[in-house]
Parts: C-alpha cells; structure tokens; sequence
C-alpha cells in the first residue's frame, strides 16, 4: 500500500492511483502529542488521546511507500505535519537498538519503507541543508529503507507528485 500524507489539501486527479491513500491532514483534527508514554505503558501501540490520528498511525506503519507533502519551516516541518509525526510514538516501543552505532526504538510492526518527501517553501541552500539532515535522522526512526527529498514550489505540489507517482508505478 502507498500512503501519500499532506499537509495542504490537493486536486484528487492528481493522487488517483491504485492502492493510495491520501490523507489531507489540515482537515483532520489532531491534538499535541502530550509526552504521557500511555502509548507504551498504560495502552501498548494505542494512543490514549482519542482523535484522528489514531486512524493515521496504523496505516504509516503499514505502507511500503510513504510520500510526505509539507511546507518546510525554519528548516523542519511545518506544525501539521510535525504534530502528526510526534503522535506517531505508538508504532514504536519503548526499548532500544543500536542502528548505525546510534541508539533508535525498537519498531512496531512498521514495514521497511519507500519514502518520497516533498518540501515545499524551503527559503534557501541552508534551510533546504537543515531540513535534509532532519530527514535523515528521521528516515532511521519511521523504518525507511530508502527516502528522496524533492523541493518545489507550492504551486507546483501537484505537478511533482504526479510526475513522482509516475515514476514509482514505472518501476514497480
């Protein structure tokens, strides 16, 4: 399964594709992750705050390629993608590893991953450098076994996932 996660709402003929999901996450309602560890001591794999994403993280974990669509920020996410990556805690456990000589959480039946990330508003080399090093760290910690960054500009969002998705069907 493909799962394309945006913070920005796109046409729907630009993300028909065969077994995708697109998730609008600026239409979901998504509270702040609150550093409780409910998720893995009092509900294990379960967030205790009851919104939508409790219907987000399962299929992250699921999906063999994953597109991210954000708008980039001080070199990181902006709030909406960041708040639903942070509740994403529940598809990792609370013990360690050693990847890379680097301690990361042990996953939680996530599959190895495809990901494409698609960054739009970068402000510059130096913007776009902190944000591919936040990817990296993360590419390690959401199980991607391979990940590409593409940066555009918001108007051309539809346009780069197209010819993105494309490209993935082509080589599969």
């Amino acid at each position: 399964m493909r799962l394309i996660l945006s913070d920005i709402d796109l046409k729907q003929d630009a993300i028909q594709q065969k077994d995708t999901n697109f998730i609008d996450l600026s239409s979901l309602q998504i509270k702040n992750c609150m550093g409780c560890f409910g998720c893995w001591t009092k509900t294990p794999g379960k967030c205790v705050i009851r919104d939508d994403a409790v219907k987000v993280y399962p299929l992250i974990a699921a999906c063999e390629q994953l597109v991210y669509i954000t708008h980039v920020v001080y070199g990181g996410y902006d709030v909406i993608m960041k708040r639903m990556l942070e509740r994403t805690i529940p598809i990792q456990q609370a013990f360690l590893r050693v990847l890379d000589g680097e301690t990361h959480h042990v996953q939680r039946k996530v599959a190895l991953k495809d990901a494409l990330i698609i960054a739009y508003g970068a402000d510059g080399s130096q913007e776009r450098a902190v944000f591919e090093k936040l990817i990296a760290r993360n590419a390690k910690n959401m199980n991607f076994k391979q990940y590409r960054i593409r940066f555009c500009e918001e108007a051309a969002l539809e346009e780069t996932l197209r010819k993105e998705l494309d490209a993935w069907n082509n080589r599969s």
